[in-house]
């Protein structure tokens, strides 16, 4: 078995005012040779943006672009022609493929919105561009996926790959397996998570390949984040 061990504290930080980002991987600003992607998985970032703030319409291609708000609500706008409000419960995919431009910004005038942005590279390049939102149940003491291989979950990516969500009100203890030639990033939205040898605190990480199974343990309170993807 081999292990990542990314701390919530050793992620990227830049404060531009109306956006305060972590970023998990080399991204913008933040540029670490060591953390250019886990696999598939290329970005998370940590976004907090302030009430009517946000990115203005910018250009995306090649890359499946999973949003997921944690409080507040993100208003999206794309040359595809959708305008959606993205609500806490729900998730966004956006494939770019050939290329799509967007912008996102924080659709209330009084309350910040929180969010995780995942970037995954796709398996297929120059796909049409498309975009989905649904709202997601997360498990209950247990992981549930939520996103997938296109055609085999309701929202679908262009990748092998699978994230999935638990949220946990008592303690648990449970087998995770990976596929061959499959990694699992482990992030903890909240709370506090004992995977093999190591200790998870909210926002820290935790990459795991090489292995066809591991034990998670998770305290009461917990929040988890489990995206599997392909390591090479």
């Amino acid at each position: 078995m081999k292990a990542v061990l990314h701390t919530a504290g050793e992620r990227g930080y830049a404060d531009h005012g109306w956006l305060k980002t972590h970023h998990s991987f080399s991204f913008a600003g933040f540029f670490d040779p060591e953390r250019m992607g886990f696999g598939a998985l290329r970005v998370i970032n940590d976004d907090r943006i302030e009430p009517g703030q946000g990115f203005g319409e910018h250009p995306h291609e090649n890359m499946e672009i999973i949003t997921i708000p944690l409080s507040g609500a993100l208003a999206h706008a794309d040359s595809m022609g959708n305008k959606e409000v993205l609500q806490t419960g729900e998730i966004q995919v956006m494939s770019a493929g050939t290329g799509v431009e967007h912008s996102e910004f924080n659709a209330s005038q009084t309350e910040p919105v929180s969010l995780l942005q995942i970037w995954v590279l796709p398996d297929e390049p120059d796909v049409p561009p498309r975009y989905e939102q649904k709202k997601y149940e997360e498990g209950m003491n247990a992981l549930a996926p939520v996103v997938g291989r296109r055609g085999e979950m309701p929202l679908g990516i262009h990748q092998q790959a699978m994230l999935s969500l638990g949220r946990f009100d008592r303690d648990a203890s449970f087998e995770y397996a990976l596929p061959k030639g499959r990694g699992a990033y482990i992030f903890v939205i909240e709370g506090s998570v004992k995977i093999e040898d190591f200790t998870l605190e909210t926002r820290d990480a935790l990459g795991l390949f090489d292995t066809d199974k591991f034990i998670i343990r998770v305290q009461k309170g917990a929040f988890i984040l489990a995206l599997e993807v392909p390591m090479a």
